[in-house]
């Protein structure tokens, strides 16, 4: 195993927190292949640098406190990285269930305001306040509970 490339690999992870997919996309930009990736990925695992379980705790935390994604948006995501169910599960419990519902209250809230300045028609104003949650990837029935009490 090359030294000069764990360096180089564990500097990469420690910028940010990666998937094993993406620490494999980076290896064969640098020509690294098979069984000496596996290697690698091995040795950074087993070194804390990389770790899944803490990749999807921050990213389903961060998507959420900042760009107000919804868990089918964020979990979606998380499947599309190739994350396993045991780290997408533990990402999804950072984000508490009360601070989840305040969120979108919060989200339709301000859309709302945006909105009420352009859209006149009740029925309409609802229906985009809706496609605009259910976009950001909240639960249906949460998304629509919300309308009725906003």
């Amino acid at each position: 195993m090359d030294r000069l490339i764990l360096q180089k690999a564990a500097s990469y992870c420690a910028y940010q927190e990666r998937t094993q997919d993406e620490v494999r996309q980076r290896l064969k930009k640098w020509n690294v292949w098979g069984e000496e990736a596996d290697e690698l990925i091995a040795e950074l695992i087993s070194m804390n640098y990389l770790s899944e379980e803490r990749f999807a705790k921050t990213y389903a935390g961060g998507k959420f406190r900042i760009k107000n994604w919804g868990r089918m948006k964020i979990k979606q995501e998380l499947q599309r990285r190739g994350l396993s169910t045991y780290s997408i599960e533990k990402g999804m419990n950072e984000i508490e269930d009360k601070v989840y519902v305040e969120g979108l209250r919060t989200l339709l809230t301000k859309k709302k305001i945006l909105l009420s300045k352009t859209e006149t028609d009740a029925f309409k104003l609802k229906n985009k306040l809706a496609r605009f949650a259910l976009g950001k990837g909240y639960e249906s029935e949460l998304v629509w509970k919300e309308l009725e009490s906003l």
